[in-house]
């Protein structure tokens, strides 16, 4: 039945038969006891293990794609649920694994069937909890194999200042609600859907948790009550250890995965370090099974060659990435990738977008009002509250959206790599967001989004000129996208992307619980002394 359970999942059944020991007791540093399954092959003495622990169920599905998959190909594994949940003893308390999870280490090393090496493997939460571990587990660990996750979510969940409203609302719920092997199953349909209702409900923020799941969340109120700066983040970032990370690291992104930004800063600092880390990025989002399905090959790749020395499955190139409006695979040796440039796209007057400097013109002026604000219609999120790539014109016709499109392409511009927008902007209010997205602009007229980022401004920072306008640069998502000749750019300026973050109220008021909502109007220059950009990733476009 396990095996039929893989294969459901569509994944490959190896050739050994596995054997499962259920709910091994692991003492955590504090005395609560953890539990794990261990997956064990027939007629393999004490092979390498891999290590999974995650918040969502150790049997079910995740029992099938973290264990027996891994099993029937020669592999122990031992899949544990984390503190708080499925039987685990203790109170779940988000994003602080280190102890437990070193705990749990300590204890592997000890089983008598532990052959000497292992390995960590995982999705999301659970390559999240990798990093927490990976620079004290000691030599034994021999390779990490994590998806669309990264050492610290601080930053994601606090996007360019930002509040990520509707991704948090949707974790929270799903935590809050998984109990048993199959209520993933029906909490990933539903949770998204009770999440953008409660976001929706015009409630202060500080009550979505509780209006969405039947009563307050912990990590939520945490959340609004410290800010990426606070010491709450400091043993829940593990940003500063990646460097010492000395175990290979392979690791899978989308290019609408909520974390693919800080996994691709997770990357350089693997580079930086001398390291030389794996990186696929597919045309994925967050929850995506066709990225799920496809990481379970790639991970068993990855651990024969570092735990059974045998690099045959391995590719050429560290680096693979599919690019968009190609439709195809490319490898390459490095993130970013060699021979990009940057060229700069600049907003001109009455609508337009070209790499010519803008002439004198007046600014664009629209109205942000958080009473009606900016809806989000498709990009990075965490589960399925829309499809990642959407047609953006009924956005695009809204008042409070500027829009800046380049004439159609004489050949088709291929773009690989980190995308950021540099914008010369001017308020009647010291607290307002600037969010930025880049769209394919068909012949027929759709707009499709590629990346979009966002920056929430405060009064003093950046500072203003003596006429008000500020410089803002804004780190979009990277892309890596072919646009056809006859598609045109397009660039979208507006004030707010609601629910995916939290409304600006316009009054500095904290973000959980501000009443009062302000319109603020915003300016964005295009001229020769203030000329906004959009600075895209050129590359030579293959044939």
């Amino acid at each position: 039945m396990r095996r039929l359970g893989v294969t459901a999942l569509g994944l490959r059944n190896g050739p050994h038969r596995v054997a499962v020991t259920r709910d091994l007791r692991v003492p955590a540093h504090d005395g609560v006891v953890l539990l794990a399954d261990h997956y064990a092959p027939d007629g393999v003495e004490r092979p390498p293990t891999v290590l999974v622990r995650s918040p969502y169920g150790r049997r079910g599905p995740f029992g099938l794609m973290c264990g027996q998959a891994f099993a029937s190909h020669g592999f122990q594994a031992v899949v544990q649920s984390v503190r708080g949940g499925f039987g685990s003893g203790g109170e779940f308390e988000a994003l602080d694994e280190r102890d437990d999870g070193l705990a749990t280490i300590a204890w592997l090393k000890e089983q008598p069937w532990f052959g000497g090496t292992f390995a960590m493997h995982g999705p999301s939460y659970l390559g999240y909890v990798q990093w927490a571990v990976a620079a004290e587990a000691g030599p034994e660990l021999r390779a990490l194999s994590m998806q669309v996750t990264a050492s610290q979510f601080r930053e994601a969940i606090n996007v360019g200042g930002t509040f990520a409203l509707e991704s948090t609302l949707i974790w929270v719920d799903l935590t809050a609600r998984l109990k048993s092997p199959l209520s993933g199953l029906t909490t990933g349909f539903f949770s998204p859907r009770r999440a953008r209702r409660a976001a929706l409900s015009g409630r202060p923020i500080a009550e979505l948790d509780r209006l969405a799941t039947g009563e307050p969340q912990k990590f939520f109120q945490d959340l609004l009550t410290n800010g990426p700066d606070t010491p709450f983040w400091d043993r829940r970032d593990f940003s500063p250890t990646v460097a010492e990370v000395s175990a290979p690291v392979n690791m899978t992104g989308g290019w609408y995965d909520i974390f693919l930004p800080w996994q691709l800063k997770d990357y350089a600092a693997l580079r930086a370090a001398g390291r030389r880390p794996h990186l696929t990025i597919g045309p994925w989002f967050h929850a995506d099974q066709r990225m799920m399905r496809g990481s379970v090959d790639e991970a068993l790749r990855w651990f024969r060659a570092h735990l059974l020395d045998d690099p045959s499955g391995l590719r050429a190139q560290p680096v693979r990435l599919f690019v968009t409006g190609a439709d195809e695979w490319r490898e390459y040796p490095d993130w970013p990738v060699p021979g990009m440039r940057e060229e700069a796209w600049y907003l001109q007057p009455d609508g337009g977008l070209g790499t010519g400097a803008p002439p004198p013109s007046a600014p664009d002026r629209f109205r942000y009002d958080p009473l009606h604000p900016t809806p989000f219609l498709g990009g990075p999120t965490l589960l399925g509250g829309s499809k990642p790539v959407t047609d953006q014109r009924k956005l695009e016709k809204r008042r409070d959206v500027l829009v800046h499109t380049s004439d159609p392409l004489p050949e088709d511009a291929e773009f690989v790599g980190p995308v950021r927008a540099d914008l010369f902007v001017r308020a009647d209010s010291g607290h307002h967001d600037v969010v930025v997205r880049l769209c394919d602009v068909a012949p027929d007229g759709t707009s499709l989004n590629l990346c979009e980022g966002m920056r929430r401004l405060l009064p003093d920072a950046p500072e203003a000129d003596a006429d008000g306008v500020r410089r803002v640069s804004v780190e979009l998502w990277p892309t890596g996208h072919r646009f056809r000749a006859g598609h045109r750019l397009r660039v979208q300026v507006c004030g707010g992307a609601y629910p995916r973050v939290a409304r600006n109220p316009g009054t500095g008021e904290p973000v959980g619980t501000a009443t009062r909502m302000v319109p603020v109007v915003q300016e964005v220059f295009h001229d020769p002394a203030h000329a906004s950009s959009v600075v895209l990733p050129r590359v030579r476009p293959r044939s």
